[in-house]
C-alpha cells in the first residue's frame, strides 16, 4: 500500500492509560461521576436567579454573569480530564423537575460556559439541540439522533459534546462510551496491516460544510491521539465524491466496528434525569442503543445537547481539521 504523503505519522506503540481505558476498568471506579451537593444546586440556582433579575438571557451573557461557587473547580477539573485524562466525565443529579423549559436551556448554557464556548448546531445557529425520537427512519434524510433506533459509535463536530437528560424512554435508550486509544490499541495488536488505512484522508459528509471533506480517522499530532468515526458518513461522503470505497477500505472499517462492538471495552451508563455528561469528541466516541418511547408526547424520551469549543483544546493536525459546529448566522441589527 502506497503511503498517503499527506497523512500524519503513525503510533506504532499501545497508547497508555489515562486516555487508553476499557469498561471493565470502571468495574470498581465512580470517579469520573461527580454527584452534585446541595450547595452545587444552591449555586445554579442562585444564578439562574441573578440571571432572571438582570433580564439577561442566552447566548447573551457570559461566564462570569452565571457564577456557580463551588462548582466552578469541578467544571475546571472536568475540563482537565477531558483533554488530558479519560476524556468523559459525568454530573449527576440537577433537579431538571423543578425549572422550566427555558429556564433549563438557560442554566445548561451558562454551566457549558464554564467549559468552553457553545456553538452552532445546525445551519440556523441552534445552541442548544434537543436530541429526541421525532422524525421518519424510513426517510435517508432524517439524522438517526432523532430516531429512536441504534446510534453507532462516532464523534460529533467540536470540541467537547454534552448531553443533559430531561427525561428516559420507557425502555432502552442506554448511553455507551469507548476509548479511541484503546480502539486503536487494538487494531495495532490484532490488525497492524490495517492500521495505515486509518491515517490515510476519507472523505466524510457532514462535517458542517455543503460537500464532503477530507479527514483521517486517526490522526498523530504533538503526541496525543485523535479520532473522528462514523461509519455511514464515510460512505456517504465517498458516494457523494464518486469515490467507491476499496475492498480493503471496507475491510479495514469491518475491522473498526468490529473492535467498537467489543463489550470489555465500552463503558454503558443509563443517563438518568438530571445527569449531564459531557466527552470529548477527539478521545471518546459515543453511542446509543435502540429504545421503546412513551406514547404521550410529553413523557418521551429528551436530551438536550451542547457542543463546546474548548480553551484547551489539542492542537491538531493540518490534515485533521478541527469543527467546531456551523457558522453562526449573522445577528440582526437592532432597530434603531
Amino acid at each position: 500500500m502506497t503511503r498517503d504523503p499527506s497523512a500524519t505519522m503513525m503510533m506504532t506503540r499501545p497508547i497508555p492509560a489515562p486516555a487508553a481505558w476499557k469498561g471493565a476498568d470502571f468495574d470498581h471506579d465512580d470517579s469520573w461521576l461527580r454527584v452534585l451537593s446541595a450547595a452545587d444546586i444552591d449555586a445554579i440556582d442562585a444564578a439562574l436567579a441573578g440571571l432572571e433579575a438582570r433580564g439577561l438571557q442566552m447566548p447573551d451573557f457570559a461566564a462570569a454573569d452565571f457564577p456557580l461557587g463551588p462548582l466552578e473547580p469541578v467544571l475546571a477539573a472536568c475540563a482537565r480530564d477531558l483533554e488530558d485524562g479519560r476524556g468523559f466525565c459525568l454530573l449527576r443529579g440537577l433537579p431538571v423537575e423543578r425549572y422550566s423549559d427555558a429556564q433549563i436551556e438557560t442554566l445548561y448554557y451558562g454551566i457549558g460556559l464554564h467549559l468552553g464556548q457553545p456553538v452552532g448546531q445546525n445551519p440556523r445557529g441552534d445552541l442548544i439541540g434537543q436530541v429526541m425520537h421525532v422524525g421518519d427512519a424510513a426517510k435517508k434524510e432524517t439524522r438517526v439522533y432523532e430516531t429512536n433506533l441504534y446510534l453507532p459509535y462516532h464523534s460529533d463536530p467540536s470540541d467537547v459534546v454534552g448531553l443533559l437528560s430531561i427525561r428516559k424512554a420507557r425502555s432502552g435508550g442506554l448511553s455507551s462510551l469507548v476509548s479511541a486509544a484503546a480502539i486503536h490499541n487494538e487494531i495495532l495488536a490484532s490488525h497492524p496491516h490495517h492500521l495505515g488505512l486509518f491515517y490515510k484522508r476519507w472523505h466524510f459528509a457532514h462535517l458542517c460544510e455543503d460537500q464532503p471533506s477530507l479527514s483521517p480517522i486517526f490522526s498523530l499530532h504533538e503526541g496525543k491521539l485523535s479520532c473522528r468515526y462514523l461509519r455511514q458518513y464515510a460512505e456517504l461522503g465517498h458516494e457523494i465524491m464518486g469515490a467507491p470505497l476499496s475492498q480493503v477500505e471496507i475491510e479495514a472499517l469491518d475491522i473498526f466496528d468490529s473492535v467498537i462492538s467489543r463489550p470489555d471495552l465500552r463503558l454503558d451508563m443509563m443517563l438518568e434525569p438530571g445527569d449531564l455528561q459531557f466527552a470529548n469528541n477527539y478521545a471518546v466516541l459515543h453511542s446509543r442503543n435502540a429504545f421503546q418511547d412513551h406514547d404521550a408526547p410529553e413523557e418521551r424520551r429528551k436530551l438536550l445537547r451542547l457542543w463546546l469549543k474548548m480553551p484547551g483544546a489539542r492542537r491538531l493536525a493540518p490534515e485533521f481539521p478541527g469543527r467546531n459546529g456551523f457558522p453562526l448566522p449573522a445577528r440582526q441589527a437592532e432597530p434603531a
